[in-house]
C-alpha cells in the first residue's frame, strides 16, 4: 500500500505537477485546496478534499481520515504586487494559515513537511548567483511571509522535532510535457503566459515594466526553471525526509538568467507570431537580476533538471496554451 502525502494547494500550478510526480514515485497525493485559485480539473492523481488551511477542524478531519506520512505545503497567496497593497491578506493566509497547518500536524504526529518557499526571501541580493547563504532580506510582504514560515519551521524543528525541507525556487515556468496540467491563473501575472497569450491573440500587447535596469538590455533578468523539474525536487525532498534526513533549505533554479526582452524574442521564434510590446514604469519590489546557484540541491538531493533549456520551457508553455484553449477548461 502506497504512502499518503497531504498536498496543500495541490490543485494549483506547481501543486498539480507535484501530485503527478508523487503518483509516479509511488505515493498517494491527497490534495487539500480551497479552490480559490486552484482548479478541480487539475486534481487527477489522488483524492481532492476541499478546505482552507485556516480551518483547523477541517484540516484535522482530513488528517485523521488519510493519516499522511508527510505534508507538502503549497497553499499561499503569491502575487507580489497584491501583497504590497493588501499585506493583511498575505500575513493571515500565508503565515497564520501555515501555523494552523503545523499545529494540526503536531496533533496528528506528522513531523515531516516540504515547504514551497521562494527566492523572494532574498530581496535584492548583494551578489550573483544566489546561494542558500545569501542574506535573506525580502523587499515585499509576499517574500516576508515565506521567510516567516521558514523561521517557523526552524523553531518548530528545534522545539518539537519537526523535520522540514524548504525549497526556494526561482521563476517557475513551462507545463507538463504530456499536456496533463499547466499554468492557468486568474488574474494571470506571470511573464511567460502573458507573453504567449499575446502571441496567441488573447491580449493586444505585452507590457515590459522597466527598461532601465542595470542589465545588458535594461530589462529584468530571471532564472526560469521548468515546473516539472520543480515537482521532481519536491519528491526528492520528501524522500530525503523519509530516509530520516535532517531539515534543509535548497535553491531551485537552472543557474542561467534570461531577460524579459530575451524571453519575448524566444517566444517570437518558437511561436512564429508577432508579439506587440509596450513599455511601462518599473514595478515596486522587482529586483534587477535573480539567478540561482542550485549546486546544493544537485549534490544533496540528487536533483538534475530534465528541461533546463529555455526553448523547452517556452515550447511546453506554448503547447499547453494551445491545448488548453481547445479543451475549454
Amino acid at each position: 500500500m502506497s504512502e499518503t502525502v497531504l498536498v496543500t494547494g495541490g490543485a494549483g500550478y506547481i501543486g498539480s505537477h507535484t501530485c503527478k510526480a508523487l503518483a509516479r514515485a509511488g505515493f498517494t497525493p491527497v490534495t487539500y485546496d480551497n479552490l480559490v485559485s486552484g482548479h478541480r480539473w487539475a486534481v487527477r492523481w489522488g483524492p481532492l478534499e476541499t478546505g482552507d488551511i485556516l480551518d483547523s477542524l477541517r484540516l484535522s478531519a482530513v488528517m485523521k481520515a488519510y493519516r499522511p506520512v508527510a505534508v507538502i505545503h503549497f497553499a499561499a497567496f503569491a502575487y507580489v504586487g497584491e501583497s504590497i497593497t493588501e499585506p493583511a491578506k498575505y500575513y493571515r493566509n500565508n503565515v497564520a494559515g501555515s501555523q494552523v497547518l503545523l499545529d494540526v500536524m503536531r496533533a496528528h504526529d506528522v513531523n515531516q513537511i516540504v515547504f514551497s518557499s521562494s527566492c523572494a526571501t532574498y530581496g535584492i541580493p548583494d551578489r550573483l548567483p544566489i546561494t542558500e547563504d545569501t542574506p535573506q532580506s525580502p523587499i515585499n510582504p509576499y517574500g516576508a511571509t515565506k521567510l516567516m514560515v521558514e523561521r517557523m519551521l526552524a523553531d518548530y524543528g528545534a522545539a518539537y522535532g519537526l523535520r522540514s525541507v524548504a525549497l526556494r525556487y526561482f521563476n517557475a515556468a513551462g507545463a507538463d510535457p504530456d499536456g496533463d496540467t499547466g499554468e492557468d491563473h486568474d488574474p494571470e501575472t506571470h511573464l511567460l503566459p502573458l507573453v504567449l497569450e499575446t502571441a496567441a491573440g488573447l491580449r493586444p500587447d505585452f507590457t515590459i515594466f522597466g527598461d532601465d535596469y542595470a542589465t545588458p538590455d535594461g530589462t529584468c533578468i530571471r532564472d526560469y526553471v521548468h515546473v516539472s523539474d520543480l515537482a521532481q525536487a519536491h519528491v526528492l525532498a520528501l524522500q530525503l525526509l523519509g530516509r530520516g534526513g535532517d531539515s534543509a533549505r535548497f535553491n531551485l533554479g537552472n543557474g542561467a538568467g534570461y531577460s524579459v526582452a530575451q524571453i519575448i524574442e524566444t517566444a517570437r521564434r518558437i511561436t512564429g507570431r508577432e508579439i506587440k510590446v509596450k513599455h511601462g514604469p518599473r514595478r515596486p519590489g522587482d529586483p534587477a537580476s535573480l539567478v540561482a546557484d542550485a549546486s546544493k540541491a544537485r549534490a544533496d538531493l540528487g536533483w538534475q533538471p530534465k528541461f533546463p533549456a529555455i526553448d523547452d520551457i517556452v515550447g511546453s508553455s506554448w503547447d499547453w496554451l494551445l491545448r488548453h484553449r481547445q479543451s475549454g477548461k
